[in-house]
């Protein structure tokens, strides 16, 4: 039994170094460690303003119509997030509509994680998201490619990704340093076509019909997460997000 929980103890152990670790191989960039410089203690006054812990989890909702970048955050004690900063986007790419394939310069839309914290971005600083996920592989089908590099990024240029400005994107990226380091291996981003409600579900499908039953796939996760303030519990079967 002893041996038992000195094993576990030293699991948790080997866990929470690897962590911390994160950010301290993070910062140890030249662009990250600027970015703290520059904007973590004016954001870490404004998370104690809120009520948040140190140690946050962290959604990002993004909106294509609107332009906007949602980052909601939420302490380890907290049931649901709250709504800590609104981005808007500096440029624009593609037009409304999840990305097919490779070259059709589409922002995705679906569900999402953060898989790629990139230092020594091209555009500053990089948040990879895990586009092309099962669904979207399923709607390109085998006979084209679905294309991929798809990043939250500065520099306001954009082929298919969402850009903000440097300033923006150096918050954004510390934000997803400290939420990763705290322990959340999969920090969710939810790309919408625009608010779901069920007006701007009318208004759009009017203009967009063919995307209307895709659209029906994400409308109940953003409903959920309007309503719970919770992160979502998504599947992804034959090619279609389904909420559980």
């Amino acid at each position: 039994m002893k041996l038992i929980c000195l094993t576990f103890l030293l699991s948790l152990s080997i866990m929470a170094n690897a962590q911390n670790n994160f950010k301290a191989t993070q910062i140890k960039f030249e662009r990250v460690e600027k970015a703290y410089a520059e904007k973590w203690e004016t954001l870490q006054k404004f998370i104690k303003a809120a009520g948040y812990d140190n140690d946050f989890s962290m959604v990002i909702n993004a909106y294509k119509t609107e332009g906007k970048l949602e980052v909601w955050l939420k302490s380890k004690s907290d049931k649901k997030y709250s709504l800590f900063r609104t981005y808007d986007f500096c440029a624009h790419s593609g037009t409304l509509g999840p990305k097919v394939m490779e070259g059709d310069g589409q922002t995705p839309e679906g569900f999402y994680f953060i898989n790629v914290f990139n230092p020594m971005s091209s555009f500053l600083l990089s948040l990879g998201v895990n586009y092309p996920n099962s669904v979207d592989s399923a709607r390109t089908g085998k006979d084209r490619k679905t294309g991929g590099d798809i990043y939250i990024h500065g520099k306001c240029v954009t082929v298919g990704c969402i850009p903000l400005t440097d300033e923006k994107i150096k918050e954004v990226y510390v934000l997803g340093v400290e939420a990763r380091n705290a322990g959340q291996d999969k920090i969710p981003v939810y790309i919408y076509p625009f608010k779901m409600t069920d007006g701007n579900m009318k208004k759009y499908a009017a203009q967009f019909p063919a995307q209307i039953n895709f659209w029906k796939t994400l409308q109940p996760g953003y409903l959920a997460f309007e309503k719970n303030k919770t992160a979502l519990n998504i599947k992804e079967v034959k090619g279609k997000y389904v909420l559980k």
